[in-house]
């Protein structure tokens, strides 16, 4: 960097609005810890701001299909302090969340800041964090990044993709099942997202065909809290050794529902082995057996959206972030809830007040060295 960038780089940080904590994002997870911080004594826009790049509120929610009516939603806990209440089953889950955190941002006050779209957090002056926004710039103690998954939908990628003909898209712009009258639809993946689509999709679709790289794990009777905690642990383990985190459905298996048995007899939920290639007109295996498609639908995950801490050099060799607990141990100011074992509802909100006690603990730290 040039003397002139670096006196200018100075200027702006010396601009830059000073907080304790920012958090970015106000889906579940940014919302808890912006409750929790809001509790413990920090006042927002003082202490701590919530900057959400969404034009409104709601999170990843706000984008759900019309379709997934909360009846169909697994698991949805509520926020801490506001329980979720007399939602209408039949209401798109995208509308009841929606008005739900709208309602929990005005009654607790936590006055988030959008659409701010944060482009890059990185170093600044003593010892502070520098956060570079589309409306401005904030130097912080720590941060809480909460930003999810839904901003990067996976594609896998496979030899003859750009040949095909037809319609590819992802879960993350899953039109609702009316779309894909009369055509023949290939859905990839093996989770909660495209057994859904699968069974949405039959009845009007001209043809379904499921595939998957690994044969669909189906788990019987409740899952309890025991179940819960162990499959946590799992997706835990992964994060403590830097490694990409994995959905905690991965590892618990799907639930073996009336409609998930009834759409397996039906034939609907019938998996295929995942093809070989994508030919022009569908998909095709090395063995030559042929699947003609119109659509190609990707059900396949999403990864963390977090390019925008890169500066900070939190990568492992692995890929992934190493965390303890929702700490970064490459720089233990920043803390990341909704990230692998706390991706979860209820995962979120343990994160939140988690990430709360330990910035907490670290500024009191700080204060006393001073």
């Amino acid at each position: 960097m040039s003397g002139a960038a670096v006196t200018e780089d100075r200027a702006a940080q010396a601009r830059a609005a000073e907080v304790q904590v920012v958090v970015v994002g106000a889906g579940q997870a940014g919302l808890s810890g912006a409750h929790h911080l809001r509790r413990t004594g920090f006042e927002p826009g003082h202490d701590f701001v919530v900057l959400d790049h969404n034009p409104g509120p709601g999170g990843a929610w706000r984008y759900r299909w019309p379709s997934l009516t909360y009846d169909k939603v697994h698991g949805m806990h509520s926020l801490p302090g506001m329980e979720l209440t007399d939602a209408d089953p039949a209401w798109p889950s995208s509308e009841v969340v929606t008005e739900y955190f709208d309602r929990y941002e005005r009654t607790f006050d936590l006055r988030v800041r959008r659409p701010v779209k944060v482009r890059t957090v990185r170093e600044g002056a003593g010892g502070r964090l520098f956060v570079e926004t589309s409306a401005g710039t904030w130097s912080t103690r720590t941060l809480i990044n909460a930003t999810g998954t839904w901003d990067r939908p996976f594609w896998p990628r496979y030899e003859g993709q750009e040949t095909f003909r037809g319609r590819q898209l992802h879960t993350a712009r899953y039109p609702g099942p009316e779309a894909f009258a009369g055509l023949r639809v290939v859905v990839v993946g093996g989770g909660a997202s495209a057994t859904q689509h699968l069974m949405e999709i039959a009845p009007y679709a001209a043809e379904t065909t499921w595939v998957t790289r690994r044969p669909p794990v189906y788990r019987e009777g409740p899952f309890d809290e025991d179940a819960g905690r162990a499959a946590v642990a799992l997706v835990e383990e992964r994060v403590r050794q830097g490694l990409p985190p994995r959905s905690v459905v991965s590892v618990t298996g799907l639930p073996l529902t009336d409609a998930i048995r009834r759409n397996i007899a039906d034939g609907v939920l019938d998996r295929r082995p995942m093809f070989d290639r994508i030919t022009p007109e569908g998909v095709e295996w090395k063995d030559g057996r042929r699947v003609a498609a119109d659509v190609i639908l990707w059900a396949t995950g999403f990864r963390p959206a977090v390019d925008h801490l890169t500066p900070l050099r939190l990568r492992e060799p692995g890929g992934g972030i190493r965390v303890e607990g929702t700490r970064a141990v490459a720089d233990p100011r920043v803390h990341l809830v909704g990230y692998g074992p706390s991706a979860s509802t209820v995962g979120a909100n343990r994160a939140g007040r988690a990430a709360v006690r330990d910035i907490r603990r670290l500024l009191a730290e700080e204060r006393v060295a001073v």
